[in-house]
């Protein structure tokens, strides 16, 4: 009888080595992270293990002493400011050298953010409110006597200067008033032509935006008709495809 109990012993303390936590240590917090201790009970492996003090009776040697912590490289340059223009955020980061391992300490953070104010030289030009009107509004090159309703002198370009592509961020309720301004949609790319003259070697369109920024509009004759949009792309001596603005 006595050889049958020594022998159960053994084989509990084996069942209690095999559940042990050699190959189980486990960095952090980690629940998951358990084996069978002694008496059939649960244990842990994580290294949160020892301010709960639940930790197995073989985690200092199988974990502590085999722990590697978490090593990391120097922090990376500042990002540029995500807003040319006022309020935006910085990003930085840094890589993991050395992963941890076997319960060791885990990696700190790896990405930080911080604000700042964007101050692009031509912030100036965000100030500025577009003002809109239909294509239908754009001089006509061919026969201008047809189009008594375009508001520009005539040039002798057949291109407008430019071309700005913008995405609608804000649009108000009341552009669903006419059928033109109904095309004004959020999330909408459209595209908008400066018809204005160059004699001071940019586009003499107020409201035409900065790139990546974000400025405002109003339709011009609808009341009520305004939003915000962002620009995305300029092009010089461009026009518009079919349905779309002009610059008043």
């Amino acid at each position: 009888m006595q050889g049958l109990l020594l022998c159960g012993g053994c084989l509990l303390a084996a069942g209690y080595v095999l559940g042990g936590c050699r190959h189980r240590c486990c960095p952090g917090r980690n629940n998951a992270c358990w084996a069978t201790g002694a008496h059939r009970t649960r244990c842990y492996c994580d290294s949160y293990c020892e301010r709960t003090g639940d930790c197995c009776q073989d985690y200092r040697a199988a974990c502590r002493r085999a722990a590697v912590g978490c090593a990391v490289g120097p922090w990376g340059p500042w990002s540029s400011c995500s807003s040319p223009c006022g309020v935006g955020s910085k990003d930085r980061s840094r890589q993991v050298t050395v992963p941890p391992r076997h319960g060791g300490e885990p990696c700190p953070d790896l990405k930080q953010r911080r604000g700042c104010l964007g101050d692009d030289p031509a912030c100036g030009a965000a100030k500025g409110v577009a003002k809109l009107l239909p294509d239908s509004f754009r001089p006509d090159i061919r026969d201008p006597w047809r189009r008594t309703n375009a508001v520009f002198p005539q040039t002798s370009s057949h291109l407008p200067i430019s071309c700005s592509f913008f995405r609608l961020t804000q649009v108000a309720a009341a552009c669903r008033g006419q059928p033109w301004s109904r095309r004004l949609q959020r999330d909408r790319r459209v595209c908008v032509e400066c018809w204005g003259d160059t004699a001071h070697g940019h586009p003499q369109c107020d409201g035409y935006g900065v790139q990546g920024a974000r400025t405002f509009w109003v339709a011009t004759s609808i009341a009520g008709c305004q939003g915000s949009w962002v620009r995305e792309a300029l092009q010089e001596g461009c026009a518009c495809p079919p349905p779309a603005f002009i610059f008043v």
